[in-house]
């Protein structure tokens, strides 16, 4: 049934990339975005790699975005429950953007109900037997000795060289890494196939980290989700009860 407000998703944002000039563009047009939808919101969802890079010190964070944080504590104080989902490129959120912004923060793949349909919810990194140059990347990232050593270094060369990895990784990328390569070659289609074979209650997954805008039927049933980016894509998912949709957001809108 069509609710009166909406679910909402975002992923892949990447606020910090190609510098401040450009960044605080995007991080604009996020904010627009937000102000337009917030009267509609049920839940705002954030799939992961919302920033290019973040890393937390017990008593610094990182510089910048602060019309976005402010403007999701202001979801949140309004009483609209946003949930920040973890990807590979803010791997290292702790507990600033809870205690600040009222988030819910999850590093893992979540199961919830929403408006009487399942959703599968992760940012998509590392899922599957695939990838495995990245899994054995994620286990350095999330290895608590090695986050208690980068912690230790002076947050003005930890912070510029986490960004300048980030950028270095981006610029790496080949078209091919952001084109859709089909259903049969597509690793969390794959995933997702996969897990209904032992969970076919799912209705709907929802991913980021491809890139891609994504929607694609898997059966008769569930439906595969990729979020896209606002890199190029500016893309989001909207779910009203009845469908869920992926949608372009205007880029000259702002």
């Amino acid at each position: 049934m069509k609710q009166e407000k909406n679910i909402y998703f975002l992923s892949d944002l990447h606020l910090g990339l190609g510098g401040h000039k450009n960044s605080i563009v995007r991080e604009k047009r996020v904010v627009k975005f937000l102000d337009e939808i917030k009267d509609k919101t049920a839940e705002l969802y954030l799939v992961g790699d919302i920033f290019d890079f973040w890393h937390e010190y017990k008593r610094v964070v990182p510089r910048g975005f602060t019309r976005f944080l402010g403007k999701i504590s202001e979801f949140t104080d309004s009483g609209i429950p946003v949930y920040f989902f973890t990807g590979n490129h803010d791997i290292w959120a702790y507990n600033y953007l809870p205690q600040e912004t009222g988030v819910k923060l999850f590093r893992k793949p979540e199961i919830k109900e929403i408006y009487g349909k399942k959703f599968y919810i992760a940012h998509g990194d590392g899922l599957g037997p695939y990838d495995k140059k990245y899994k054995f990347l994620k286990a350095i990232f999330t290895n608590k000795f090695l986050q208690w050593m980068f912690a230790r270094l002076h947050p003005n060369f930890a912070l510029s060289f986490g960004l300048a990895w980030s950028h270095k990784n981006r610029n790496s990328y080949k078209q091919e890494d952001i084109e859709f390569k089909g259903k049969d070659k597509e690793w969390l289609v794959l995933y997702s196939k996969n897990y209904l074979t032992k969970n076919p209650d799912i209705d709907y997954f929802v991913f980021g980290h491809r890139h891609v805008p994504l929607k694609i039927s898997l059966n008769n049933k569930s439906t595969f989700i990729n979020l896209g980016d606002w890199i190029t894509n500016f893309t989001y998912g909207v779910f009203d009860g009845e469908n869920f949709e992926v949608l372009k957001y205007n880029p000259n809108k702002i």
